[in-house]
């Protein structure tokens, strides 16, 4: 995938981008997908906020250019919040703008008069936009660069001269408030045909003294000719009357629309059968069309020449900062509640590839209600560790901590603030997790089988810029099986740089982690051991930079679950 709109708050201006989408399970292994779900209710913003988060790009420019907006964005509710709104009106108008006439359909004016509501609006906005986005609290590069493209808009788009055009449009339709219908019968009495007699720029009001209709059809009181003199009374129909006359007049009077100036004609146009009621607006829309074709051809010349305005490019950007608003959001509440974010920087070169300081897992912090419950750890990438073997004991923190990682990766280069103290990385060209599968994608091949495949996969698409998350790869076979694949894994990530975290039960890989590194062809990269330290036989959470600790943790879960030989024959068994 390419960035090259023509603006956007995702990617500095004029620059051509290059992004890759994780796969779904990898958004899936990340737990972004429940994040999302967290921010927002909204499906729609859901999936706006997981496309973007979807796509990265090893480009530190534009993590470093979404870091700042976000910045700006977060720290100032005040402009956040007045924006949001201008947004809104813009999206609906955008959106109701969508439902339009079928391919070969004029535009009649019902719609032309749609259009010019929505031009004035889209002024209005664009205007309050400018102003909002001149606040000098601003600091980023994405937020100025879009008000100056505002400002572009505003000058191409010629705004002073829709303004005097929508000015005049509006000043002719604000006079104009009644409309005085002519309908012809047959024999029976039975509507036929209906046309506009006069547009007038008074509405009808009610007479003090009214004749029913019946009076007014019977003896000497029907007129000569159709011609008004003036002297007409208003009926106001009831709206619960029974179908007919009454009943379609009715759906007339409470079914009409403007129109642009005076006529002198009327128009006929016939009349659908059964009355027409159902279509008495499309039938009074085209009688109008016909009687003002003139006026609506000059109103449909005048907003076909801002038909191509970029506003609707400024109305692109809405998902954008949609997605910026509603992280900004969330993470705000989460600090009121004592969770801590920081903001991200986006560095070159190899021997700074990354450096966190007191991270968490912000999956695991959307569970708990107390912050304090965290416990945060320190990593970093660089030449002396661009692959950790993580040993430890189960459930001591090694897939949570390993899934905090590639979180740290996917929320700084979405632009989102990261819960870390400090957080400082090159970016990801992607980020690629090989977890357990789910029981029914292993049927065909076996597990063992599955985890090759996906191995394998995962290895080709992989670059020195990429990172790999694996969670107890190669463990469904037996240790000695699965050590020697898991050992061939290792030595050919170190040959392609892949900054690479693999979480396993297999504690003789920690050891053997010189051995990996003094292989050639490994571009003088090393492996490390990582260890969730024990702490008395309590999990402490915390990572470390040693060997793996005792030879295995299969007595730490035989404790745990009160099968050790002495809890279960002799002394300290349990209940």
């Amino acid at each position: 995938m390419k960035g090259n709109k023509e603006f956007s708050l995702l990617y500095p201006r004029g620059e051509e981008v290059e992004f890759k989408k994780l796969e779904d399970s990898a958004f899936h292994d990340l737990g972004l997908d429940v994040i999302c779900k967290a921010v927002t209710s909204e499906p729609k913003e859901q999936e706006i906020i997981a496309d973007i988060l979807s796509y990265l790009t090893p480009d530190p420019e534009v993590t470093n250019y979404r870091q700042d907006v976000f910045e700006d964005v977060k720290s100032l509710p005040d402009i956040r919040g007045r924006i949001a709104e201008l947004f809104e009106k813009i999206e609906f108008n955008r959106q109701f703008g969508v439902i339009r006439k079928s391919k070969d359909e004029v535009e009649g004016l019902w719609l032309l008069m749609h259009r010019l509501g929505q031009y004035r609006d889209y002024i209005t906005c664009v205007d309050a936009l400018k102003e909002c986005l001149g606040d000098t609290r601003i600091r980023s590069k994405g937020l100025k660069d879009f008000k100056a493209y505002i400002d572009e808009v505003y000058a191409d788009a010629h705004f002073n001269e829709l303004k005097t055009d929508l000015e005049h449009l509006v000043m002719e339709t604000s006079e104009i408030q009644s409309v005085t219908l002519g309908l012809n019968l047959n024999s029976r009495l039975e509507a036929i045909s209906m046309g506009i007699v006069s547009v007038n720029n008074k509405p009808f009001k009610k007479s003090g003294i009214v004749s029913n209709f019946a009076d007014g059809i019977s003896g000497d009181r029907i007129r000569e000719g159709n011609e008004w003199n003036g002297d007409m009374h208003y009926r106001l129909v009831d709206k619960n009357s029974s179908p007919g006359y009454a009943g379609f007049i009715s759906d007339i009077l409470k079914n009409t629309h403007p129109v642009l100036a005076s006529v002198g004609t009327s128009t006929m146009t016939s009349i659908p059968k059964g009355d027409g009621l159902a279509n008495a607006p499309a039938q009074f829309d085209v009688t109008l069309n016909k009687m003002l074709d003139s006026i609506a051809k000059s109103l449909r010349r005048t907003l076909d020449k801002y038909a191509d305005m970029a506003l609707y490019h400024i109305a692109d950007v809405i998902p954008e900062f949609l997605y910026y608003i509603r992280l900004a959001e969330f993470l705000t509440g989460l600090e009121e509640k004592g969770f801590r974010f920081a903001k991200a920087g986006a560095v070159t070169g190899d021997d700074n590839r990354m450096r966190a300081k007191n991270f968490y897992n912000f999956k695991l912090a959307l569970s708990l209600s107390d912050p304090k419950e965290l416990v945060g750890n320190d990593l970093d990438f660089d030449t002396d560790h661009t692959i950790y073997i993580l040993t430890g004991a189960n459930r001591g923190g090694k897939t949570t901590s390993t899934q905090g990682i590639g979180l740290l990766f996917a929320l700084a280069q979405g632009g989102v603030f990261v819960p870390a103290d400090s957080f400082s990385f090159a970016p990801a060209d992607c980020i690629f997790t090989h977890f357990p599968a789910d029981e029914d994608k292993t049927m065909n091949l076996g597990r063992l089988g599955e985890e090759c495949i996906r191995f394998r996969e995962i290895f080709n698409g992989a670059t020195a810029e990429s990172l790999v998350l694996m969670n107890e790869t190669f463990s469904t076979t037996s240790f000695e099986e699965g050590y020697y694949i898991a050992c061939d894994a290792i030595r050919a990530l170190l040959t392609k740089n892949v900054r690479t975290i693999y979480n396993t039960h297999m504690y003789k890989l920690g050891k053997d982690v010189e051995e990996f590194s003094g292989r050639p062809g490994n571009l003088g990269q090393k492996a490390a051991s990582l260890i969730v330290k024990s702490d008395g036989g309590n999990r402490s959470f915390r990572l470390a930079v040693a060997p793996p600790e005792g030879t295995s943790y299969a007595s730490d879960i035989a404790k745990k679950y009160g099968v050790t030989f002495d809890m279960l024959v002799g002394e300290g068994k349990t209940e």
